[in-house]
């Protein structure tokens, strides 16, 4: 109680300085340095939410200053330190409302507005997939699923990166139990290899990590399809055990949870 004391204190103590004052215009420059040095006093006390607040805090004066990268940076750091809080109350099975998880969401998406509008799409789809990942492993699949796609649209002119993101669209899908979706992401992710993709001159055929990516979506998709075709199908033993050997050795363990769901599916 006494650390929360402090906080607000030295907290209002700094946002009373932006205040407008008869013939006085507010330092904003100076608050804006003031909360960020709580901020990260915060954070090493182990205060992740508190801290959040002051970045949050910070981002405001850098938008009023209209310094884009620093609010950017802010907002991001606000985000990361939401994500935390969220995440300690989780590992301590503390009752909540959720409250910080939206919070991080809400910071998360002003920080990718901001890079969008200083045209910076790499910073922009790295915190779309950042912020994917953790719904991801916080057992939320299908509000990751937005951001996983937000994430491929901006990497558009990087299509290895955008095919990633993709995968990790179609492993959500899956996880949701979207197996039509997921059949047309795959369908998609085919299509771009095909017109994006490195090819063996004179042919149409992908090589390297796009030949890899097609292998991986044929895997998906053979068994999606055996479980959409009415009635569902069920895979032969030795036929599973095949699909799973080929497909251990090249999916990583985000999408070997999808893959075992499938298979669960459809035994």
């Amino acid at each position: 109680m006494a650390a929360e004391g402090d906080f607000l204190m030295r907290y209002r103590a700094v946002s009373n300085k932006l205040k407008k004052r008869f013939l006085r215009k507010p330092n904003v420059a100076e608050a804006s340095e003031q909360f960020g040095q709580l901020a990260k006093e915060l954070k090493q006390q182990d205060c992740p939410q508190y801290a959040a607040f002051c970045n949050l805090a910070m981002a405001r004066c850098e938008q009023t200053l209209f310094n884009a990268p620093g609010e950017a940076l802010a907002l991001t750091d606000a985000a990361r330190l939401f994500l935390a809080s969220e995440q300690e109350t989780r590992a301590l099975r503390a009752p909540g409302f959720d409250e910080n998880m939206q919070a991080a969401m809400n910071c998360y998406s002003f920080a990718i507005k901001v890079y969008i509008e200083m045209n910076q799409p790499v910073m922009a789809s790295s915190l779309s997939l950042e912020l994917g990942n953790a719904l991801k492993e916080m057992n939320r699949p299908g509000e990751a699923i937005v951001h996983f796609q937000r994430a491929a649209e901006l990497q558009i002119q990087t299509p290895i990166e955008a095919l990633l993101s993709l995968w990790e669209m179609a492993s959500c899908k899956i996880l949701t139990r979207d197996y039509d979706g997921a059949l047309a992401v795959l369908s998609e992710m085919q299509h771009l290899c095909q017109e994006r993709g490195l090819q063996l001159p004179g042919t149409n055929t992908p090589v390297g990590a796009f030949m890899d990516i097609i292998a991986k979506c044929e895997i998906s998709r053979v068994l999606l399809l055996m479980l959409l075709e009415p009635p569902p199908q069920k895979l032969l033993p030795e036929h599973a055990q095949t699909l799973e050997r080929y497909a251990w050795e090249s999916f990583d363990s985000h999408s070997q949870e999808s893959l075992k769901a499938l298979q669960t599916e459809l035994w």
